[in-house]
């Protein structure tokens, strides 16, 4: 059982999700420092300093903080936009990069081809 356990964690699609998950982790504290500290304060500004943290409704000795919710939520919209133009950018890359490729092994393709042409004519040249 040992030796399955070892074997398992040995492979890479094992050590590919614990390396996301650790930059996943760091990458976290990095959006939410950029919202907390960046966004929030202009979106503050924005609303005219409106913070909804605070909101509440009391209801029979109860207080009910549907502001937090809100300030959730809106924390929310910004990490997942933030990571959506962050996704966003690595997918132009990684496309640009692709048809990079693409357009090497195309026109190598079209070389192989004319020169397999050239050759031909060369010979039927040569055996006239």
């Amino acid at each position: 059982m040992l030796k399955e356990f070892k074997k398992f964690i040995a492979r890479g699609n094992v050590l590919d999700l614990a390396v996301g998950v650790i930059v996943g982790g760091a990458f976290s504290s990095i959006v939410t420092s950029l919202v907390n500290n960046i966004f929030t304060p202009i979106i503050g500004l924005i609303l005219g300093g409106i913070d909804f943290s605070n909101l509440s409704i009391t209801f029979r000795n109860t207080k009910i903080m549907y502001g937090a919710f809100i300030q959730s939520v809106i924390d929310f919209l910004i990490v997942a936009f933030c990571l959506f133009i962050v996704v966003k950018f690595v997918n132009r890359i990684t496309t640009k990069k692709k048809k990079e490729a693409e357009v090497k092994e195309t026109k190598s393709a079209e070389l192989k081809t004319l020169e397999e042409i050239r050759d031909i004519l060369k010979n039927d040249i040569q055996d006239k």
